[in-house]
């Protein structure tokens, strides 16, 4: 693993706002910077009640500014939502403002029900070429060609980072094809895991900006100073899911103590599947379960994610994690 890297949702939590979930993210930032993080990304999401990053750009310039030396990036920008134009201009002008540190993660899904993508009124069917419009992205980010009408200005020549996102093979077949990096949605959908990875290292095609495999993998992280706070506090992210699951989504729960108590044990069952790939406990457990994650899967990186409902326990969390993914880190340099 080279390197280590957070995801962030910008969590709304109940008693809480948009605006302040958004300082929590510039705090969060601030922190992640100073204990070693890589890269910061922020996801789209739309008619979310417990999100706050559905302006996914103007958040990403906003923690840009916040900090110095990170990456700052999406994880990710829903393309089909999007004219390829559009984004180029909206991370060509990211890159130019802060050169060398933005990084464009893709996904092809709405990031949102069928009725809010409707509104977004980028399609009004659910018919989207998702690979014509990430090599016209490309296109619009590169050198431009001497007859080329179209040009994202800023955007061209910036040659920003793009990474395609997925959760399931689509992705991955999609990204070793063009030659592209890979980050593979373990955090809430780990079923395909193993297969994407085969997959896109086995079939991946040098490209003029890759030459060779690389991967990054999500994993959940609820650290804290002892396993029962962890489990407490985790109890917020088992208790959303579960509430996006079952149709009635909302703002970032409260933890409680008893989480069986107020999810129904099939529901429940389904919640903890889906969030398996995760380091849950104390500093110790933390660490053994990190360490497993890297080793198992080998990723050239990891980037974890964790929704907890009071701020400062979600920073201490990611503070945890990063003691342990520090001494995970093998720079290329030395592999």
């Amino acid at each position: 693993m080279q390197n280590f890297s957070l995801l962030d949702l910008s969590p709304i939590p109940e008693g809480g706002n948009a605006a302040s979930a958004l300082a929590n993210t510039i705090d969060l930032a601030r922190a992640a910077e100073r204990v070693g993080y890589h890269r910061y990304w922020l996801a789209e999401h739309h008619n979310m009640p417990g999100i706050a990053s559905a302006a996914t750009a103007v958040v990403i310039g906003q923690v840009a500014a916040a900090t110095r030396t990170m990456r700052i990036g999406a994880g990710g920008i829903m393309l089909p939502n999007h004219a390829p134009l559009i984004i180029a201009e909206q991370f060509g002008t990211l890159a130019t403002l802060f050169p060398d540190r933005i990084d464009l993660g893709l996904g092809r899904a709405p990031g949102t029900d069928m009725a809010t993508a409707l509104a977004l009124r980028r399609h009004k069917t659910s018919d989207t070429d998702f690979p014509g419009d990430v090599v016209e992205l490309l296109k619009y980010l590169g050198t431009p060609a001497d007859d080329q009408q179209v040009r994202a200005i800023p955007g061209a020549d910036t040659h920003v980072p793009v990474w395609i996102l997925g959760s399931s093979l689509y992705g991955a077949q999609l990204a070793a094809h063009l030659g592209l990096p890979y980050a593979f949605a373990s955090h809430f959908a780990p079923a395909l895991l193993e297969q994407a990875l085969e997959i896109y290292r086995s079939d991946f095609q040098p490209s003029a900006g890759l030459a060779r495999p690389h991967v990054m993998i999500a994993a959940g992280v609820c650290a804290a100073e002892t396993t029962e706070e962890a489990h407490f506090l985790r109890s917020s992210q088992l208790l959303a899911f579960a509430r996006l699951r079952t149709g009635n989504p909302g703002k970032l729960p409260a933890p409680v103590a008893d989480v069986h108590a107020n999810i129904p044990i099939q529901v429940l069952a389904q919640v903890e599947q889906a969030l398996s790939l995760s380091a849950v406990g104390s500093a110790a457990e933390t660490r053994a379960q990190l360490t497993t994650i890297v080793e198992r899967y080998r990723p050239d990186e990891l980037m974890v994610t964790g929704m907890i409902h009071d701020p400062k326990a979600r920073i201490r969390s990611f503070e945890i994690a990063a003691e342990t993914l520090r001494d995970l880190r093998t720079p290329l340099a030395a592999a």
